[in-house]
């Protein structure tokens, strides 16, 4: 298998956390260094490293993966994806109805605009490519194969939009994922692609629910799925809170709180806000974990296009007989056809200029869809956080940290963030992944570096300690 098929054709199932390409705006920025430098200023536990993301305000990105609001219908997923005067053509997870905000949708827009493209193009045109991300350099990747000249325009100063891995030697003892980075059971055909280019993967399995008091019992997720297929046979859309509170729970209980902070944490939005009729994806308790570099992958997609990094593109003008983008250094540039790969969290905010203006259905979707924020923090500390359990009769010391539950859920409490990933289990080493997501992304993105790792360590409290 080559680089550059790779991705193509991998699994439906990903579980995204972000996605997508890059988001053009006036001037390029370089990526932010998230260094380990700010240290809590009280007593508690240090950590020796600290990287965060900080998509919600990143002006590329405005936000992580879509979602569908209450009251929006798939369609117009769909409307989004559909081809402009056969000049225009976009990709990305938001225009993917069978699961937005994923991986897998990234790839497959990429493929699908790709598609578009080619049964309008004749042999050897011009085509750009907005955006180095997952669905651009899977498009990029057909495009070049059919022997189209292809030039892909990314806004950041490196490739892989959001999917972001950040290599430390120094602080990290296997690079940070600060983008999309977990993969569900479905995803075999990935996982093994990734096998493939020596990129390495763990399990993550096993849940643990702790508050201040120790630990409490697990909070399945039956009784949500169970409001969500009772609101779906009504007449009308209602949010997943309100399918909760008629069904009988409240939302504010604390364990049934923390188990809505993950659903948050993986689709970008509050339970106020999501679609019963177009639910977000429920919480697994198994995933794989990608321990490695991830940008060869779009290195390898990439391969044949010309690539112009730090080139914002803020103008798409366009008419029959071809395409002009209008490049932050003042550069105009002229195409036969356009592949637009831009986040929707752009789009919404104009980011990106069109003349003429998009057509109504365009611009009613970008309305009508919601972007979703989520953020991840990541922790290394220099020793254990917990005391480990004494291995069971018959069990080694290996075997027992090896069944110690990764992912961790913190039920009640005033705190930031109520979802961890521990990657001690699974690596050995101590480093805790922290995911946040809605409204509370939104507040943690606002942070400064010091107040987003006090607000982290404050989070993590109920760990830090041997339970009761």
């Amino acid at each position: 298998m080559t680089r550059r098929t790779l991705l193509i054709g991998a699994g439906a199932g990903v579980l995204g956390v972000l996605l997508a390409s890059c988001t053009p705006e006036p001037a390029p920025s370089p990526t932010p260094d998230r260094s380990p430098t700010p240290k809590p200023t009280s007593d508690a536990i240090t950590p020796a490293a600290f990287a965060r993301s900080s998509w919600s305000t990143d002006p590329f990105s405005l936000g992580a993966a879509s979602f569908t609001p209450v009251g929006t219908q798939a369609a117009a997923r769909d409307a989004l994806a559909e081809p402009i005067d056969d000049r225009l053509f976009l990709s990305g997870e938001a225009t993917d109805s069978e699961a937005p905000g994923t991986m897998a949708a990234a790839l497959r827009s990429g493929e699908r605009a790709a598609e578009q493209l080619l049964r309008a193009a004749d042999a050897g045109e011009r085509v750009a490519v907005i955006g180095a991300g997952l669905a651009g350099a899977t498009a990029a990747s057909r495009l070049v194969a059919e022997g189209l000249q292809v030039t892909v325009f990314e806004a950041r100063d490196r490739i892989g939009g959001r999917i972001h891995s950040i290599v430390d030697d120094k602080a990290w003892p296997f690079p940070a994922q600060l983008g999309g980075w977990l993969f569900g059971a479905s995803d075999n055909a990935l996982l093994d692609s990734l096998n493939s280019l020596d990129i390495r993967t763990a399990p993550i399995a096993g849940s643990l629910w702790r508050s201040s008091e120790g630990d409490v019992g697990a909070v399945s997720a039956e009784p949500v799925q169970a409001a969500i297929t009772t609101a779906q046979q009504g007449l009308t859309d209602t949010s997943l809170e309100d399918a909760l509170i008629a069904a009988g729970a409240d939302p504010t209980e604390p364990g049934l709180a923390a188990l809505l902070a993950s659903i948050a944490a993986s689709s970008g939005a509050d339970a106020d806000d999501t679609s019963t009729w177009f639910p977000p994806i429920l919480p697994a308790d198994e995933y794989s974990a990608a321990l490695g570099d991830l940008t060869p992958v779009i290195e390898g997609l990439l391969e044949g296009a010309k690539l112009s990094l730090s080139s914002p593109v803020g103008r798409v003008a366009y008419d029959e007989a071809g395409v002009s983008l209008g490049i932050a250094s003042g550069e105009s540039l002229s195409f036969d056809r356009v592949l637009i790969t831009v986040p929707l969290g752009v789009l919404k905010s104009e980011g990106l200029q069109f003349a003429p203006a998009l057509p109504f259905g365009h611009r009613g979707a970008i309305d009508d869809l919601g972007m979703g924020r989520i953020e991840t923090v990541w922790l290394r500390f220099d020793d254990p956080l917990t005391a480990a359990a004494p291995p069971a009769e018959g069990e080694t010391e290996g075997e027992t940290a090896a069944a110690e539950p990764a992912i961790w859920h913190v039920v009640g409490g005033d705190v930031s963030i109520r979802t961890w990933i521990n990657l001690a289990p699974a690596t050995g080493e101590n480093v805790v992944v922290g995911l946040v997501g809605g409204d509370a992304a939104a507040d943690f993105a606002e942070l400064d570096d010091q107040k987003a790792l006090e607000a982290a360590i404050a989070s993590l409290a109920p760990f830090l300690t041997a339970p009761a």
